[in-house]
């Protein structure tokens, strides 16, 4: 009888992961813009990144832990779980819809715009939400959603430079 894990992690996968939550940390941390409720980043960008040309497990992990990690260490612990939960959905909501053309090895496409903006609004819906249920105003909440919208369109323009720059490298 076999009793190994189903999902067991590779020595390779641990080390590839870690890479990985540094650089989405790094682009959540550094480039911090101040919004209402918090602040814009390029992390977003990353997450895709990560989740397209790394992996799903190694994305969605490393997604998550480096986005809580930016939240813990840039002062906003509060958010810690929203952005477990939010970083979480968005990730799988991006890997369900172009998972498609990453196994079939497709370059750009409609359909990788398509991910970007499902996956983008889920965020916005997200934060918004979890915005006005921590703060106890749906207003409060909606305060942020402009700002979190143009961080968006900023990570979709920066994901697509990536996106075109890696798929030179390969």
């Amino acid at each position: 009888m076999n009793n190994k894990p189903v999902s067991q992690f590779s020595t390779k996968q641990i080390c590839v992961t870690a890479v990985m939550v540094t650089f989405i940390f790094l682009m959540t941390i550094i480039p911090r813009i101040p919004i209402p409720l918090g602040y814009a980043h390029l992390g977003d960008a990353a997450i895709f990144w990560c989740v397209y040309f790394v992996g799903r497990k190694e994305g969605v992990i490393a997604g998550c832990i480096g986005s809580a990690m930016a939240d813990f260490f840039g002062g906003f612990p509060i958010w810690i779980l929203p952005t477990l939960l939010i970083k979480f959905m968005m990730a799988e909501t991006f890997w369900f819809v172009v998972k498609g053309n990453i196994k079939q090895g497709k370059s750009f496409s409609f359909l990788l715009i398509v991910g970007l903006v499902l996956a983008l609004l889920i965020m916005t819906v997200g934060y918004t939400l979890f915005g006005a249920a921590l703060y106890g105003s749906l207003e409060v909440g909606l305060m942020s959603a402009p700002g979190l919208l143009i961080k968006s369109v900023v990570n979709i323009i920066a994901f697509c430079f990536l996106f075109k720059s890696f798929s030179r490298m390969r």
